[in-house]
């Protein structure tokens, strides 16, 4: 497995109510390891898959902490090191029910597309390439973006996107979006990010719609379940509720799970499923990442 994005470091604000403007918020502090694409490679590593990571960081400590816990969860990083720039951070606003970003992604914007090539010529044939949508939904990263797509097509790799976000996608386009990565085998979005691409309606309308572009597209509802449909129909799943701790990076999960057991040779339900147990696991717990090893 393949996968190009971003490796930020996460600022994790958790805060139990309203957040006060203008005055003070009772909140928990963390730091730790981000990143959409650096986030589904340690899920993947979770599930036992041989992942490399294809990113960008700075020359400097977060950086280099970066890339260390991803190493340290199994995940082979083959990432650029930039002197001279940072590494990208966001500061995370989490409860129980949604998280807002506040970002700035530094050398993630920087990331090379000869180095995103090299990298994938390389990868042994069978290969799957996973593209987090925001190296094209940035102009400074797009290149790196388009040509990892170019590159996994004339490798003869499967590919999967995820659509990152609907705010980023809405700026870009979703005209623009829809032609970089047609004929992709599988798109997954959220609600907010279907609603930017397919426009209103239900998740299988809009899974429906997306598939004149794409082979195969998920929709994710979060607790209300995710729908795939692709040329053999359409499959929904209803997921069972669990206690939510913290939703950052519960899509990131849910796509690792989802592409790991499809992969794997599961059709598009149980395929979904797999991504639900591992989203849920990501909902139950602080941060973006799995457990490390030994920890609770």
């Amino acid at each position: 497995m393949l996968v190009v994005g971003d490796l930020v470091t996460d600022v994790l604000v958790e805060h139990a109510g309203e957040i006060r403007t203008g005055s003070d918020t009772d909140a928990a502090i963390r730091v730790a390891g981000g990143g959409q694409a650096a986030n589904t490679a340690a899920w993947l590593a979770s599930t036992g898959r041989a992942v490399t990571l294809i990113a960008a960081v700075g020359d400097d400590r977060a950086g280099r902490d970066r890339v260390a816990e991803l190493t340290a969860a199994g995940v082979r990083c083959a990432v650029q090191v930039l002197p001279g720039v940072a590494t990208g951070s966001v500061v995370v606003l989490t409860g129980a029910a949604e998280r807002t970003m506040i970002t700035d992604r530094g050398a993630s914007l920087r990331l090379a597309a000869d180095h995103v090539t090299a990298v994938i010529a390389a990868a042994p044939a069978g290969s799957h390439l996973h593209l987090s949508a925001y190296p094209l939904l940035h102009v400074g990263s797009r290149p790196a973006g388009l040509a990892a797509l170019t590159a996994a097509s004339r490798s003869g790799l499967t590919v999967s996107v995820d659509a990152a976000s609907a705010g980023p996608l809405r700026d870009a386009g979703a005209g623009r979006f829809l032609d970089w990565v047609r004929d992709t085998d599988l798109l997954l979005c959220n609600a907010d990010e279907a609603d930017v691409l397919a426009g209103p309606g239900s998740a299988a309308e809009q899974a429906g719609r997306l598939t004149a572009h794409v082979r195969n597209a998920v929709v994710k509802q979060g607790a209300g379940g995710a729908v795939w449909a692709g040329s053999g129909g359409v499959w929904p799943i209803v997921v069972s509720p669990v206690p939510v701790k913290d939703p950052t990076g519960a899509g990131d999960a849910f796509a690792a799970g989802l592409i790991a057991a499809w992969r794997a040779g599961a059709g598009p339900s149980d395929a979904l499923r797999a991504g639900a147990a591992l989203g849920a696991r990501a909902v139950s717990r602080i941060g973006a990442r799995p457990a490390p090893a030994g920890a609770a």
